[in-house]
C-alpha cells in the first residue's frame, strides 16, 4: 500500500477484491445542526399554515443514514470510525480567511441565515467543523494505507459552499478539502465524480482553473438559482486558464432515471476518467437524484445507484489502485434515501448480488428507459444520428420532435468551442428530451483528446 507521501502503485496492482470492508466516518455532533421549519427550505412562515416542513437538510435524514449501515445488510462489509471537528488552518486550503472569519463572526452573532434556504442555528457551525474534519480523517485513512474505501457520512453538506461563499445548504466545502489533502501528499492527479442532483459548482469553483482536478457533476438542469449560486451548470462552464477542459458538467433532463444515468456514467464519465488517469478518486453522493426525493425529479432508484457505485469501483481498479472516498451530500426523503446510499455501497463493495430489495420501486414504464440507446438503435442505426452520420430513421416512428443537440467541439489544443446544432427526427410520441444532452457522446472523444 502506498504511504500519504507517495502515489498509488500502478493501475494495473491488483487492488482489494470484494468482501474488503469500507470505513464509515461519522460523529453524531452533526445532528446539532437545525436549519428549522417552513415552507419547503424556504424558512417562511405565511401565517395560515397549521403544520410546515422540516428543513429539508434535517438530522433524520442523516440519523436513517446511520441506522441502516449499522443495522443493515451491508453491516458486515463496513467498519466504523469516529470523526473529528476541521482546525480553522485546514479550512484554508479551500476557503479564503475573509470567509472563514464570516463563518466565525455569524456564529458568534447568532445569526440566523446566510442566502436562500442556508439558515444557522447554534449547532450549525460546530457541526459544518465536524462534517469537515470528519472528511479529511477519512481521506487520510485511506492515504495513510489503511483501506482502499471510506465513505465520510457527513452533514451539513458541501458542494456548494464554494471558496468564498456558503450556498446551498452547504457551509464548507468538505470534498474539495479532501481533494487539496490528497494533492499535498503525493496524488498528481484527482477525479471527483458529483451524482448529486445538482451541480457542485462549490467544487467545480475550487478547482476551475486548475489542471490537476478533473470535477465531473451529473444534476439535473437547473441553472443558476440566485446571487449565491451564479454558475449555471452548463456543458460551456468547463474551466479557465490551466484548468479550460477539466470541469465536465453533465446536464441531465429531468426523469432521466438509472438507465439514462448509467448511460451517462458509460458514455461521458468512464472515458473522461479513462483519459485523466486520476491517482485518486472523489465520489460525491446525493440521493436526491431518486424517484421519490422532494428535491429532484431525476427518477433513480436502488438499481440505479448500485450500478453507479460499480461503476465507480471499476474505474478506481483500474485508476487508483481501487480508492475511493465517498462524500455524503443531499438526499432528502427521510426513508428512501438510506435504502439508495445502502445500494450505492453495495456497488462500490462489488457486491455479487443485492443485499436489499427496493421498497417502493416504481413499474419500469415509468422510466424513461428508451433515451439514446432506443433512439440510435431503433430511429437512426448504428451509424448514429441522421444529421451527424447520414443514418435513416426508420419509417416506422412517425411522431417527429425537435432536438436540440449540443455538441462540444475542440478547437485547439488548449480549448473547444461549442456549437449549437439542431435536428428535425422520428422518433417514438414519448421520446423525451433526454436524447438532447446525449448526443454529446458523438463527440466526446475528441474532447477527451485535449491535453
Amino acid at each position: 500500500m502506498a504511504s500519504a507521501s507517495s502515489p498509488p502503485p500502478a493501475a494495473d496492482a491488483s487492488p482489494q477484491g470484494p468482501g474488503d470492508d469500507l470505513a464509515v466516518f461519522w460523529h453524531e455532533g452533526m445532528l446539532a445542526h437545525d436549519a428549522g421549519r417552513g415552507v419547503f427550505d424556504s424558512g417562511r412562515d405565511p401565517g395560515f399554515l397549521d403544520v410546515l416542513d422540516q428543513h429539508p437538510e434535517n438530522a433524520d435524514r442523516v440519523r436513517n443514514m446511520v441506522s441502516i449501515l449499522r443495522r443493515g445488510p451491508v453491516a458486515p462489509f463496513l467498519s466504523w470510525h469516529s470523526g473529528r471537528p476541521a482546525y480553522a488552518s485546514e479550512l484554508l486550503s479551500f476557503h479564503s480567511s475573509e470567509y472563514i472569519d464570516e463563518l466565525v463572526q455569524a456564529n458568534a452573532t447568532g445569526a440566523k441565515k446566510f442566502c436562500e434556504g442556508t439558515f444557522l442555528n447554534p449547532g450549525s457551525w460546530g457541526a459544518a467543523l465536524l462534517a469537515a474534519g470528519t472528511t479529511l480523517s477519512a481521506v487520510k485513512h485511506i492515504l495513510d494505507g489503511h483501506g482502499n474505501l471510506a465513505y465520510a457520512l457527513v452533514r451539513p453538506p458541501g458542494h456548494h459552499a464554494q471558496p468564498d461563499r456558503a450556498d446551498g445548504y452547504c457551509f464548507l466545502n468538505n470534498a474539495g478539502l479532501a481533494v487539496h489533502l490528497a494533492l499535498d501528499s503525493g496524488r498528481s492527479k484527482v477525479a471527483v465524480v458529483d451524482i448529486d442532483v445538482h451541480y457542485g459548482n462549490g467544487t467545480a469553483e475550487g478547482f476551475y482553473r486548475m489542471d490537476n482536478v478533473l470535477t465531473i457533476s451529473l444534476h439535473m438542469r437547473h441553472g443558476s438559482w440566485g446571487p449565491s449560486h451564479p454558475q449555471s451548470g452548463s456543458v460551456d462552464e468547463i474551466g479557465e486558464g490551466k484548468g479550460l477542459g477539466y470541469n465536465l458538467n453533465i446536464p441531465l433532463p429531468n426523469g432521466s432515471g438509472d438507465s439514462g444515468y448509467e448511460y451517462a456514467m458509460n458514455e461521458l464519465v468512464v472515458p473522461a476518467i479513462d483519459k485523466f488517469q486520476p491517482q485518486f478518486l472523489v465520489f460525491v453522493v446525493g440521493q436526491d437524484s431518486s424517484a421519490f426525493d422532494p428535491n429532484g425529479r431525476q427518477c433513480l432508484t436502488m438499481e440505479g445507484y448500485r450500478k453507479i457505485g460499480q461503476i465507480m469501483r471499476s474505474m478506481a481498479n483500474r485508476h487508483s489502485n481501487g480508492q475511493i472516498l465517498i462524500v455524503q451530500e443531499g438526499g432528502y426523503h427521510i426513508t428512501y434515501s438510506a435504502y439508495c446510499l445502502h445500494a450505492t455501497l453495495e456497488g462500490v463493495l462489488d457486491l455479487e448480488a443485492p443485499l436489499l430489495d427496493d421498497p417502493i420501486a416504481y413499474y419500469p414504464e415509468d422510466e424513461r428507459s428508451w433515451h439514446m440507446h432506443y433512439f440510435w438503435k431503433r430511429a437512426a442505426g448504428r451509424n448514429g444520428p441522421p444529421y451527424l452520420a447520414g443514418g435513416n430513421v426508420s419509417s416506422s416512428h412517425r411522431i417527429r420532435f425537435h432536438l436540440d443537440c449540443i455538441c462540444l467541439l475542440p478547437f485547439s489544443t488548449s480549448g473547444f468551442a461549442t456549437t449549437i446544432c439542431q435536428s428535425e427526427v422520428v422518433g417514438p410520441s414519448s421520446m423525451p428530451a433526454f436524447a438532447v444532452n446525449f448526443m454529446w457522446q458523438w463527440c466526446v472523444n475528441p474532447l477527451l483528446d485535449v491535453e
